[in-house]
């Protein structure tokens, strides 16, 4: 099987590598350290897994390269591999077409056992990330699209730069915040933080 390492850390890129590289059956083909270097190197062909981090210092991020590896054809899967498990993390990779989702600290035999899943197209969660699929607090579920635009919120976006963020009108953005403060019980753009942030649904940092 043929992997693609795609992860900033290059100490993490030599860890992972030489780790899948002790099993027989696993060959990594290339190691990336940018989002968009993994969606050139993926559509060239000979990969059957991408192994993506979330993060990036580039432009693009896991999420987006994700989205561009799986919308190609025979596109390879792609299991997620990062540090991050916040809903809205969570949840904009699986929208994006992530067949897994593990942590960074999951045990080698984990990881292993994931990929050879992913491969094969079954669903290859963490069991913590299993756990947070399911609705927190019975609350209803925030989409990737409002969890994105909550943390932007979160970050000091005013609505209008939030619609130009992510190519969305003010009045999309605003029923978007209508429906978050619905879901989150909340009156408010500071409360409706603070709650998510509570949830991890988003990012405490």
């Amino acid at each position: 099987m043929r992997l693609l390492i795609a992860d900033d850390h290059p100490v993490v890129r030599a860890g992972v590598r030489a780790m899948l590289e002790a099993e027989p059956d696993l060959v990594v083909v290339a190691d990336v350290d940018r989002a968009d270097a993994a969606v050139r190197r993926a559509n060239e062909g000979g990969v059957d897994v991408v192994l993506m981090d979330l993060q990036f210092p580039s432009d693009m991020q896991g999420a987006e390269a994700t989205r561009h590896i799986r919308s190609q054809a025979d596109a390879p899967r792609v299991l997620v591999l990062t540090n991050y498990d916040t809903d809205a993390d969570i949840l904009s990779a699986i929208e994006a077409g992530a067949s897994g989702y593990l942590l960074k600290d999951s045990p080698p035999t984990e990881l292993v056992a994931a990929i050879r899943a992913a491969a094969t197209g079954e669903p290859a969660f963490a069991p913590g990330v299993s756990s947070r699929l399911d609705a927190n607090g019975g609350l209803e579920r925030l989409t990737g699209r409002e969890a994105e635009v909550l943390g932007l919120v979160a970050s000091g976006y005013t609505n209008r730069e939030i619609g130009k963020a992510l190519f969305l009108s003010e009045a999309t953005v605003k029923s978007h915040l209508v429906h978050i403060f619905a879901k989150l019980e909340v009156g408010s753009r500071t409360a409706a933080v603070a709650r998510a942030r509570d949830l991890g649904i988003i990012r405490s940092n």
